[in-house]
């Protein structure tokens, strides 16, 4: 769920329970409330990627060529810290050499790359309440 909504729900959870006497009808505004704010949740996302599809179908390489250009820099990261520098170290290591690797901040690598890649809370939403084929 997205971490704002996670936040609200309760809340208002809370307030709709002391306002809404009847149990049934509170749980409905519960669940109106929940599919309203995932709409507008939704609706963000889609204009954002609307945004997305119109800066990477331009032409200059200041407005489309940041993704591209991050993209290649955790792949790159990813590369090193992955095939680069296990091999470097196998064959210092074959040759007595202790190379030492810098270190590697995989949290904040990942976060970027998940982040660039789309990947967040409002699919995990959907598989949960089963909106998702």
């Amino acid at each position: 769920m997205i971490p704002i909504l996670s936040a609200i729900l309760p809340i208002v959870g809370d307030v709709i329970d002391k306002v809404v006497p009847d149990n049934n009808a509170a749980a409905k505004a519960k669940a109106e409330l929940e599919q309203t704010l995932a709409d507008a949740a939704m609706k963000g996302q889609l204009g954002q990627l609307e945004i997305n599809k119109v800066e990477a179908g331009n032409r200059s390489l200041w407005v489309s060529g940041w993704r591209p250009s991050v993209g290649w820099c955790c792949s790159l990261a990813m590369f090193f810290h992955f095939i680069i520098a296990p091999v470097v170290q196998w064959a210092g290591a074959l040759w007595g050499f202790h190379l030492p690797v810098p270190a590697f901040d995989m949290d904040a690598l990942l976060y970027i790359l998940g982040a660039l890649l789309g990947i967040g809370g409002l699919r995990t939403y959907e598989k949960q309440k089963g909106l998702t084929k």
